[in-house]
């Protein structure tokens, strides 16, 4: 069951089937318009530029660590869960990547410099020290992650960005139901609750 901080966060992205995304009180007046107050398609600004940047670090820092998960755990259901955000990190950073490609951006091929030091630490644990490790760190991490999807959903102007951003957001709130749950399960502690995700600007990390 999805906790009521989850329930009230999806409720609060819902949008009606027809409604269009775009972010036109906030566009650069240099923008290309399909029509009056709707952003041309591929148009983006600064909050588009620096989502794809965070988020492709940060999804390539997350499967990174799944693969080192997958390698130096023990327990199958680490192991599990571990292969998991491979799979679903990665295919979002190709998404990412691709985005990024068709507006003429880069796309770091490296992790946030957080998730290079939580590496680190990952690489000297072992047995239940580095279990508990990595979920606590895949717990920060897609806490994270949710407060820049919103962010970007909120402060965003290119559309395929914006909807990129919507649908991923769901998937990352199931991790963090999910490593909640591994959390509970190895360590005996209650869950731990989801904050509640912010749109205020990320630190735009270099």
């Amino acid at each position: 069951m999805r906790s009521p901080a989850t329930l009230a966060l999806l409720a609060a992205l819902a949008l009606p089937a027809h409604a269009q995304l775009g972010n036109p009180g906030v566009t650069d007046p240099a923008t290309a318009q399909a029509r009056p107050g709707m952003p041309a398609a591929g148009e983006t600004n600064v909050a588009d530029r620096l989502f794809l940047k965070l988020a492709a670090m940060g999804n390539f820092g997350e499967a990174e660590a799944g693969r080192l998960a997958i390698a130096r755990s023990s327990d199958p259901r680490v192991q599990a869960f571990a292969r998991q955000m491979v799979e679903d990190h990665s295919a979002t950073r190709g998404k990412l990547e691709s985005l990024a490609r068709e507006r003429g951006l880069p796309a770091p091929a490296m992790p946030q410099p957080d998730q290079v030091e939580a590496k680190k630490r990952l690489e000297s644990l072992s047995g239940t020290a580095f279990n508990t490790e990595y979920l606590a760190v895949q717990l920060a991490d897609d806490q994270k992650t949710a407060h820049l999807l919103e962010w970007e959903i909120n402060a965003g102007q290119d559309a395929a960005v914006q909807q990129l951003a919507k649908e991923t957001l769901p998937v990352v709130l199931e991790h963090l139901r999910q490593v909640q749950a591994l959390i509970a399960e190895t360590s005996g502690a209650p869950p731990q609750g989801l904050a509640a995700a912010s749109p205020a600007m990320p630190a735009n990390r270099r």
